[in-house]
């Protein structure tokens, strides 16, 4: 097949042109440019994929309409636009939404694909409104052909979010790191490699609707999160920061922000419904969730190998407050 990424030198995206050179597939990368290039094996074509023109230009540039095409750079209404215009004829469309289209989430739960997403009236300079009006202005376009991957919460290998890669960080170079009290609360996460081989094989497989694309429910706790990066940072260093507890009503009066100061923290109550997202649909389409602790360690694996301190992480200070000193 001939396949059009749109995007081709992100961390997600980078995953699907590997996945897809990997399984034989014609690769088009199409982006601006501004991240260097694609992997090898790619073709790299620049275009600002929210200008209608631009992209049209680039596709143009192709040999014939492409089989498929993979979305993963979708951050604008007017960008779905400009793709629905020019790629809507193509075959085959997978769109790379989220789990934040959703009009109830957080707190959730989310049962399964048929929960409500946010209407057109919402405002949709939002993420949650922007991914769920760029799903209906796409699948219009493709006339229903289109895969909508409502992705959760993407991990691994090229992260630089600094949300697990934070944790890892904090374990390598804090005597104490900080976590919260009430941890045993489950957490669902999908790695970016399992994502992206998914992704793929919904193009070639034509799947079309919504699809929540992240891991089970319960598949591992917050707790189990941090044991694995302690246990990978361990693995290498020989030590890894000591674990302080403190209880949620602790750190929410200290100031400290949920997912801002501790990555991937929700309060208990919020947690044990956002994290309840049904993928039933996802585990029938076959879609990979490989184990927490070889994820924990492939991405401490990669950032060992970057530049010392390109993935550094200040502690904010409301968390640096919290540690008990001698």
């Amino acid at each position: 097949m001939r396949i059009v990424v749109l995007g081709g030198t992100g961390f997600l995206s980078t995953w699907v042109v590997r996945a897809a050179l990997a399984r034989g597939h014609e690769v088009a990368a199409v982006s601006r440019g501004r991240r260097g290039d694609p992997p090898p094996g790619a073709r790299a074509v620049v275009a600002d994929r929210d200008d209608a023109a631009s992209l049209a230009r680039a596709v143009a540039s192709l040999p014939g309409l492409p089989d498929a095409v993979v979305d993963v750079c979708g951050y604008t209404v007017a960008g779905a636009r400009a793709a629905g215009e020019v790629l809507g004829r193509v075959p085959r469309y997978v769109y790379v939404s989220s789990i934040s289209a959703y009009a109830g989430w957080p707190p959730g739960p989310v049962p399964d694909e048929s929960a409500p997403i946010f209407p057109p009236t919402a405002d949709l300079a939002d993420y949650g409104p922007m991914k769920a009006e760029s799903e209906r202005v796409l699948t219009a376009a493709t006339d229903g052909r289109a895969l909508l991957a409502r992705a959760g919460l993407i991990v691994g290998p090229g992260d630089r979010t600094r949300r697990l890669t934070a944790w890892l960080h904090r374990c390598a170079t804090q005597p104490q790191v900080v976590v919260p009290g009430d941890a045993d609360v489950p957490v669902a996460v999908v790695d970016a490699r399992d994502l992206a081989e998914w992704l793929v094989r919904g193009a070639e497989e034509g799947w079309a609707g919504p699809v929540n694309a992240t891991g089970p429910a319960g598949m591992t706790t917050f707790t189990g999160l941090l044991d694995a990066c302690r246990a990978a940072v361990a693995a290498t260093e020989g030590s890894a920061g000591v674990p302080l507890p403190l209880p949620d009503a602790r750190l929410l009066e200290a100031g400290v922000q949920p997912w801002a100061d501790l990555p991937l923290w929700l309060p208990r109550e919020t947690a044990l419904t956002a994290w309840a997202v049904g993928t039933a649909r996802a585990r029938e389409l076959g879609l990979a969730s490989r184990p927490v602790a070889d994820i924990v360690r492939d991405t401490w694996d990669w950032v060992r190998a970057l530049p010392a301190g390109e993935l550094a992480h200040e502690l904010p200070a409301s968390v640096s407050a919290l540690t008990i000193r001698p």
